[in-house]
């Protein structure tokens, strides 16, 4: 009886404390064929590619602005001044953009999407 007790009052604890994860500031990961839709029916957003530059220079979304994952840390990031702007982050797999989104929240902004990486994207790309 005692371990059940225990085991419930783990589960209790752990669940309260996914609950407090959850409450807090996070990224949204959504599919490429939902990135695509918001690229086509919204507005005001920034597509962020966390790739090096050498990679973005081979090729890349269109209107894709270009900090690399290695360069997110704890200071300010000039080029993204609206910490509640939505930014859509994508790398080359998705692995850099799921790091550079929780970089991303910790340092306060509020509306970041993660979706996945290039390797996915169908769409058009440009070099430069």
């Amino acid at each position: 009886m005692k371990k059940f007790m225990f085991i419930l009052l783990s589960a209790f604890l752990f669940s309260g404390c996914a609950a407090l994860n959850n409450a807090g500031n996070t990224y949204r990961k959504i599919s490429m064929d939902e990135a695509v839709v918001m690229m086509k029916t919204e507005t005001d957003y920034i597509i962020l590619d966390v790739r090096t530059s050498e990679e973005f220079a081979q090729g890349h979304i269109p209107n894709a602005i270009n900090i690399p994952n290695e360069t997110i840390g704890t200071a300010e990031i000039p080029e993204l001044p609206n910490k509640k702007q939505r930014i859509l982050v994508y790398c080359r797999s998705g692995r850099r953009s799921k790091q550079a989104a929780e970089k991303l929240v910790a340092l306060g902004y509020t509306d970041i999407v993660e979706f996945g990486g290039i390797n996915d994207w169908t769409g058009e790309t440009v070099s430069g």
